[in-house]
Order: structure tokens, then sequence, then C-alpha cells
């Protein structure tokens, strides 16, 4: 268990992903100040929780957040004369937010980290998964009259099952369902559900807009 700050986010971030952010609140330039007094990049970290409740910005903030969040790492800082911040953080590991702190300029929070060990057939489950991406991919690619969805994806299963949770046309709430999945297996299995789902939904509504996936970028770390 450690601690750690906390930035409360109408998004879901996955480990492996890498994300832009505008930082502008006084109560989080105040976090990545902090952060950025840490001398080993490696450890300029805080954790990425979804709103369940309440708004990013605002006097009011979050009134609640979920529990199961990510830990990013801080990679990139884009300082502005005016105090403000343009980052980038690079998910690292799933966490779970056991305590929470208000009292300081920002919230804290106890967790403990999720990682994601060794399963016995997910590389299975991977390949289904990636078959029914790749006939996904190809439907939304007719819909829009050219190549979606493109970028390589990762072969490990655990990424594998991230990098489509955060491609996919999927909502806060499914993003977040398939953050707290206990494994890969049963997120890729989840996956599959949604992504058919969504191809059903296709055949009904023909002009269902797509949409370009490379808002996020893979670190291998």
């Amino acid at each position: 268990m450690t601690t750690v700050p906390l930035f409360p986010l109408s998004t879901v971030v996955f480990p492996g992903v890498s994300l832009p952010l505008h930082v502008f609140e006084e109560r989080y330039r105040t976090l990545i100040r902090e952060l950025l007094e840490v001398e080993q990049v490696f450890d300029r970290v805080f954790g990425v929780v979804a709103i369940r409740e309440g708004y990013e910005v605002g006097d009011h903030g979050a009134q609640s957040v979920h529990r199961v969040g990510t830990l990013v790492q801080l990679s990139e800082v884009h300082p502005y004369d005016d105090g403000r911040f343009d980052i980038e953080v690079i998910g690292r590991e799933r966490l779970r937010v056991l305590e929470h702190d208000a009292s300081g300029p920002f919230l804290r929070g106890q967790v403990t980290l999720l990682p994601d060990g060794e399963e016995e057939g997910a590389a299975e489950e991977a390949a289904h998964t990636l078959e029914v991406f790749e006939t996904y991919r190809a439907r939304l690619s007719d819909l829009r009259g050219g190549p979606v969805l493109v970028g390589e994806l990762p072969r490990d299963p655990a990424y594998l099952s991230y990098a489509l949770a955060s491609t996919c046309l999927l909502t806060l709430p499914q993003r977040q369902e398939l953050l707290e999945a206990e494994g890969a297996t049963d997120r890729l299995r989840a996956l599959r559900g949604l992504l058919r789902e969504e191809m059903r939904a296709m055949r009904a509504l023909p002009s269902l807009p797509a949409t370009e996936v490379a808002r996020t970028r893979w670190s291998p770390n």
C-alpha cells in the first residue's frame, strides 16, 4: 500500500496508454510542480481515477470517483508562462483506492497496485478477440469509405485488452467495467461481446460514425 496524488478525470486511462492533458486548475498545477521536484522520472507518478459523479473542474469538482484507476507516469511537461501545463502521461498499472485524503491542495489516496499476471489460456483469448476486432475494423472501414482504427496492436494479452478497450467505441461505464475486470482473459471475452454488439448496431444504423484510432500511443514500459 502506498500514498499517491489522485487526478479525477471524465475518462478511463488504461495501462500502456499515453494520454495528453492540459492542466490549468491551481490544485493540479500544484500537483505537477510537486512531481517536477521528484528527482527520478520513474517516480513522478500519480493515480488517474474516473469520475462517477461531479465534474473535472470548478469549486465542487468530483463528488464521487471510481475506486479502480490507473497509476500513470508523467512523461512530458510543457509549461506556460501563466503557470498552466501541457503534459503527457503513460499508464503503468491498475490501482485500487483504499482511502481518500482531501485535506491538502489536491486529492491523495492510499492505494494498492493491481498487477496483471500471466493467465492460462490468455493467448488463445487474445487470438479470438483479434479476429473479432479485424472484422469490426473492416466493417467500420467500409462505412467510412477508407481505413480506420489503424495502428499496430500489442500482442501481449493484457496490453492487447487495454489497447482495444481504449480504441473501440465504448462508453465510460463500459471502459470502467473493462478496467475493473479480474484479468486479461475476462477483459478479452467482454470485449468480444461489446464488439459484436457494435457490429449489430452497424447493421441497424449504417450511418454510424467511425472514429480514427490513434488518439493514444503505446509504450513498452
